[in-house]
C-alpha cells in the first residue's frame, strides 16, 4: 500500500461534503436526489460513491463539480466553498464522444490547457507526458473515430490529468466499455495513481468496481440517496476478485445497501472490498 507523505501532515480534508440535500425539477414536479449526506475526501483518496441507480451518486458529484447547488447543507474544496465549475475539478464522464471529432488526440489533450492560458509549447508538452503515461503516444496525431472505446477512455483522463486538477472527478467512466476493457481500465487507473498518487471522487453502481478502484467507499442508499455506511477497501485489489474475503465484503456491502432481500439495481460481478466500518 502506497503511504503518501502528506498523509501524516494533513489536518483538514480536501473536499468537504456537510448535510447535502439536491433537488431537482422533474415532470412529476421537485424531486430529492439526496438527503443529509456528509462525507470528506482527503488528499490521495480514491473515494467512491456507490449506489443504485437513482442514488443521486452522479448528481452529487456534479454538485462537486459546482453545476448543482444544493438545496441545503454546504460543500467546501480546500477549505473554500463551491459555488462554480472550476480548474480544481476537472470532470470524467462515460460518454467518451466528448471528445471533439476535428482535433486530434493531442489537440484534444491540448484544448484545456489552451483555453485555461497554458502557453502552447508547454501545453503540447504536457499533453504528450500524459500520453505516453496512458500508452497513447503513438496515437497523438489520430483522431477521436479511429480508436476503440478504451483508447478513447484513456484520451478522456489524459486530458483530464493534464490540466492537474485538485480532484479528479469520475462519472462511471468505464460503464460503455465490454468487461474486459473495463478491467484493464481499472487496473491502468491503478497504475497512474501509483504512479503519481491524485485525489479522485469515483460513481458507479458496481459493487466490484467500487472495490477494486477505491480505497474509501460511501455507501448510499436508494432513493433518495443517504449515507449507509462508509468501508475502507484500500486492502482489495484486481487480483482479490474471487477471493473469500472479496466476495464476503461484497455481501456484506448488499446488506448494508438492501438489506436481506435487495431491492434496486446494483452490479454485483463478484466484488472486491474489505474492512467495512459501519
Amino acid at each position: 500500500m502506497n503511504v503518501l507523505p502528506f498523509q501524516v501532515v494533513q489536518n483538514e480534508p480536501l473536499l468537504r461534503a456537510r448535510g447535502v440535500t439536491i433537488d431537482y425539477a422533474s415532470e412529476r414536479g421537485t424531486v430529492r436526489a439526496t438527503h443529509d449526506v456528509s462525507f470528506d475526501v482527503w488528499r490521495g483518496d480514491r473515494f467512491v460513491l456507490l449506489g443504485p441507480s437513482g442514488c443521486g451518486k452522479s448528481t452529487l458529484l456534479k454538485a462537486v463539480g459546482g453545476f448543482v447547488a444544493p438545496r441545503a447543507g454546504s460543500l467546501q474544496l480546500d477549505g473554500k466553498p463551491i459555488l462554480k465549475p472550476g480548474p480544481d475539478r476537472i470532470v470524467v464522464f462515460q460518454e467518451f464522444d466528448q471528445l471533439p471529432p476535428w482535433k486530434t488526440v493531442k489537440q484534444n489533450v491540448m484544448f484545456p490547457l489552451l483555453a485555461g492560458g497554458t502557453p502552447k509549447r508547454e501545453a503540447e508538452a504536457r499533453a504528450l507526458v500524459w500520453l505516453g503515461k496512458v500508452g497513447l503516444a503513438p496515437f497523438a496525431d489520430a483522431y477521436p473515430h479511429t480508436l476503440s472505446g478504451g483508447m478513447k477512455a484513456r484520451v478522456a483522463i489524459a486530458r483530464a490529468l493534464a490540466m492537474q486538477p485538485e480532484i479528479l472527478l469520475m462519472d462511471e467512466p468505464f460503464a460503455a466499455l465490454d468487461a474486459l476493457t473495463r478491467r484493464r481500465m481499472q487496473e491502468e487507473l491503478q497504475a497512474l495513481w501509483e504512479e503519481n498518487p491524485f485525489t479522485m471522487l469515483f460513481v458507479t453502481h458496481s459493487i466490484e468496481e467500487a472495490l477494486v478502484v477505491g480505497n474509501r467507499i460511501l455507501l448510499l442508499s436508494p432513493h433518495p440517496g443517504r449515507v449507509r455506511a462508509e468501508i475502507n477497501s484500500h486492502q482489495f485489489g484486481l487480483h482479490s476478485a474471487g477471493g473469500a474475503e472479496f466476495k464476503a465484503t461484497a455481501s456484506r456491502i448488499h446488506n448494508l445497501l438492501f438489506g436481506a432481500g435487495g431491492a434496486a439495481h446494483v452490479d454485483e460481478a463478484v466484488p472486491a472490498g474489505r474492512a467495512v466500518q459501519s
